[in-house]
């Protein structure tokens, strides 16, 4: 995401610094970075890329596009490049990233923020985008009308991707994860891409009691969710290209660390706070976490088949 978008910016005429490490920090030195998307390519050339926020200076606003669970850490590693009116822009999938921030460096400095997008590194200095075409939608947490995301949309729109400045950020946040945490956490489940889970009854089945969980874990919390907010979700599993997969699914078929936690195990947990039962996302959180524990270096063991 921070490369797609980061790239879109620097494109347009943005001074953008990029935050990378190893490999793909090297690349972009030394190459570049280069964006692949289906409406064409582009290389940014020189790039401006550290490890090291501190390099970076103070920014006017800081896109946050590392995963939901390293969010604590990267909080901590910004702090640098916070100037006076520096704004951080949290686009990590779930819903706790905004409070999350709130809490290392105070609530003024954070919006909430998601995007659509389905884009992978594809290599060292290369960001592959698929699929259609992506949006960013950013709100203030307090609901109050915002000139600096005003002037945020602005630049992301002339960059070339469109973005939305929307009343109740809480609602949106909600309504992506009714999508993408039950297909996330099936797909790593089953293994199966989008166009299969929701073909098949029994696994079309597993993911509306998924969806209907969350929705009702988010009207608990006092989310304003829409009427049709459960039908929405399944349109939009129904509008997902039919091979697809969600970045959690892929990695945990990878063996890596994932964002579990934020998305499943995240349903858990709020849904236990608030006394709503949600045995779905249990079962989906519970059958993923000896993966995620060996991923993390908890467990060892070899998976079978592997």
């Amino acid at each position: 995401m921070g490369g797609y978008f980061g790239g879109c910016l620097a494109r347009a005429g943005h001074d953008v610094v990029f935050i990378a490490r190893g490999e793909h920090l090297r690349a972009m030195q030394t190459h570049g970075l280069q964006v692949e998307s289906p409406t064409g390519e582009f290389l940014i050339t020189p790039v401006q890329a550290t490890d090291d926020p501190s390099r970076a200076g103070p920014a006017d606003v800081i896109i946050l596009g590392v995963k939901a669970w390293q969010v604590p850490d990267a909080a901590l590693a910004l702090r640098p490049m916070l100037g006076p009116q520096t704004f951080v822009v949290p686009l990590q999938n779930g819903v706790e990233a905004p409070e999350q921030l709130a809490v290392a460096i105070g609530p003024s400095r954070v919006v909430g923020g998601l995007c659509r997008i389905f884009c992978m590194i594809a290599g060292p200095g290369h960001i592959r985008r698929v699929g259609p075409d992506p949006t960013v939608t950013v709100g203030e947490m307090d609901r109050r009308p915002s000139e600096r995301l005003e002037r945020l949309r602005t630049a992301l729109e002339a960059a070339g991707v469109a973005a939305e400045v929307t009343a109740d950020i809480h609602v949106a946040l909600w309504e992506k994860f009714l999508f993408l945490a039950p297909v996330s956490g099936l797909g790593a489940v089953t293994r199966a891409p989008f166009g299969i889970m929701r073909s098949v009854p029994e696994t079309r089945h597993l993911l509306l009691g998924a969806i209907r969980e969350i929705e009702a874990v988010g009207r608990a919390r006092g989310i304003a969710l829409p009427a049709d907010a459960v039908e929405r979700a399944l349109r939009a599993v129904d509008a997902a290209p039919a091979g697809g997969s969600a970045s959690m699914q892929r990695d945990i078929i990878a063996g890596k660390p994932s964002e579990l936690e934020s998305q499943n195990g995240a349903v858990v947990r709020l849904g236990r706070d608030t006394g709503v039962p949600t045995p779905v996302n249990a079962f989906i959180y519970q059958a993923l976490l000896p993966l995620e524990m060996r991923a993390r270096g908890a467990i060892p063991f070899t998976p079978v088949g592997a």
